[in-house]
C-alpha cells in the first residue's frame, strides 16, 4: 500500500487505525472493508484508487469490476513470528502454532483456487523478502502490472523509497 500510494495512486483509507510499534508506518485500512459481504458500496469509491483488502475478503468483491490486486508473499515462519509477537504484546494467549499453521496454508490454497476461476482478478504475487531487498525492481514490477490496468506515471523512486529495511523485525530466525 505504502509503495503504491508514493508512487501517486491514491489510497482509500479512514485513518482509523492508527499506526503502533507492530507498524508504525500506520496501515492504510479501511473499515468498510470488513463489511463487504454486507455492503460492498465501498468498492466503488475506490475506483482508481489503492485499497487494502486482506486474502481472506477477497472472495466478497462484487463482480462487475476488474481488480488488480498485489498479493504480498511473505514466509510462513516470519508471519507466524510477527502474529506471536502482536498476540504477546497484547497480553492474550497465543494459539498453537501447529493450528494456525495449517489455517495459513488451508487459506493460501483457497486464495489460489478463488484467484484462479474469478475473471475479474488479475494478481501480481511479489515477495517481501525481495522487496525489501531489491525495492527498485519490485517498485517497476508493481508499476508494470499496474500500468497494464490503464494506472500509469508512477514515481517509481518514491514508490522504491518507501522501503525501510529496518522495519523488517519479525523474521523466521528471531
Amino acid at each position: 500500500m505504502q509503495m503504491i500510494a508514493a508512487g501517486g495512486v491514491e489510497p482509500l483509507t479512514d485513518g482509523e487505525r492508527a499506526a503502533d510499534i507492530d507498524n508504525p508506518r500506520g496501515y492504510f485500512e479501511l473499515d468498510a472493508v470488513k463489511r463487504l459481504k454486507a455492503d460492498s458500496s465501498c468498492i466503488r469509491d475506490g475506483r482508481g484508487k489503492v485499497v487494502k483488502v486482506i486474502s481472506h475478503l477477497l472472495g466478497e468483491l462484487p463482480s462487475g469490476e476488474t481488480y488488480r490486486i498485489v498479493f504480498v508473499d511473505r514466509d510462513l515462519d516470519e508471519i507466524l513470528t510477527s502474529q506471536a509477537k502482536m498476540i504477546a504484546r497484547l497480553g492474550k494467549p497465543a494459539p498453537p502454532q501447529d493450528i494456525v499453521r495449517r489455517a495459513f496454508v488451508t487459506h493460501l490454497d483457497a486464495f489460489e483456487r478463488l484467484t484462479a476461476r474469478r475473471q475479474d482478478y488479475s494478481v501480481l504475487r511479489v515477495a517481501y523478502t525481495d522487496m525489501v531487498a531489491e525495492p527498485q525492481t519490485a517498485a517497476e514490477r508493481i508499476a508494470g502490472f499496474l500500468a497494464e490496468g490503464g494506472i500509469t506515471g508512477l514515481d517509481l523512486a518514491a514508490m522504491a523509497g518507501t522501503v525501510d529495511p529496518n522495519l523488517y523485525r519479525n523474521r523466521a530466525k528471531d
